[in-house]
């Protein structure tokens, strides 16, 4: 909270769990106004936001959006030292247990994934990703719902990055067929996989309901390769996530990814099939 005499931002208990980059970029920002010898007020109002938005910023209570500091960057002259912090700025919106996993695969050269019951979050579109988060159990808040949200779709600056990463995912048609964000807005879901699909660093993979036992069957997981040519695992369950690196344990991940690409239909039979659950509704 902020001591009204000194001007000062004093620790609650809450205080206490805010990530530490938006304390940082929040006190970055209070230096850059006052050098430019701006009121919260004024700042907000050159920038489109409100005084109360702004002095949160400031106070590390509330993330700066990609927007706000676009146009901070701006009215303060700031020369980039704000931009640069924004993607740990997002980072920090997202679940604990995932950011350290997130911060390997905002660089990674590749990335594989096999998703039975979900559309990936790489590929999810807001309403989807919205959906899921809102359907947490115990309930998030509503702002923290907000905060993971926007955090997923950051992420997926992943897919056009450049250098461009190779990504292939593989989706359960199960995942395909459940109308998690309703079955309106599903359609907007199928068309956006579509869409992705047709980038050149992006290969989307459907496997067919009914195939019997396959690798994939043990749950989702990931395998990645680093900017240093390292290869790592992931899998998740429960709000939990685990980051895997010994070298046999991520070897079996990659037969494992095989064997399910061998598996699962096509790219063009994959497209095929979402187009036609278009067509269904």
């Amino acid at each position: 909270m902020r001591d009204t005499r000194s001007g000062r931002v004093t620790k609650t208990k809450d205080d206490s769990e805010l990530p530490g980059v938006w304390v940082a970029y929040g006190t970055l920002l209070q230096h850059l106004r006052r050098r430019a010898e701006l009121s919260q007020q004024a700042l907000g109002a050159a920038i489109g936001y409100s005084l109360e938005q702004v002095a949160s910023v400031e106070q590390g209570r509330r993330p700066a959006k990609e927007a706000f500091t676009v146009a901070a960057e701006r009215v303060l002259a700031a020369g980039g030292v704000l931009e640069v912090l924004q993607g740990e700025v997002d980072r920090a919106k997202l679940p604990r247990f995932f950011r350290n996993f997130a911060l390997v695969e905002a660089e990674v050269l590749s990335r594989f994934s096999y998703d039975p019951l979900l559309v990936p979050g790489l590929l999810q579109t807001e309403a989807y990703a919205r959906a899921v988060f809102a359907g947490h159990c115990p309930p998030f808040s509503g702002e923290i719902v907000d905060q993971h949200t926007e955090g997923r779709l950051s992420r997926q600056k992943l897919l056009t990055r450049v250098p461009l990463a190779e990504l292939s995912f593989i989706i359960g048609e199960e995942a395909l067929r459940d109308p998690v964000c309703g079955t309106e807005l599903m359609q907007h879901q199928w068309e956006h996989l579509l869409k992705v699909g047709r980038l050149r660093n992006v290969e989307v993979q459907v496997m067919p309901a009914g195939q019997g036992f396959h690798p994939g069957k043990n749950g989702p997981f990931v395998t990645v390769q680093t900017k240093e040519h390292r290869h790592l695992g992931y899998f998740e369950s429960q709000g939990v996530g685990c980051t895997v690196s010994d070298p046999a344990e991520v070897s079996s991940f990659g037969l494992r990814y095989g064997k399910l690409r061998s598996q699962a239909l096509n790219v063009e039979e994959s497209a095929r099939l979402i187009e036609r659950l278009v067509g269904e509704t």
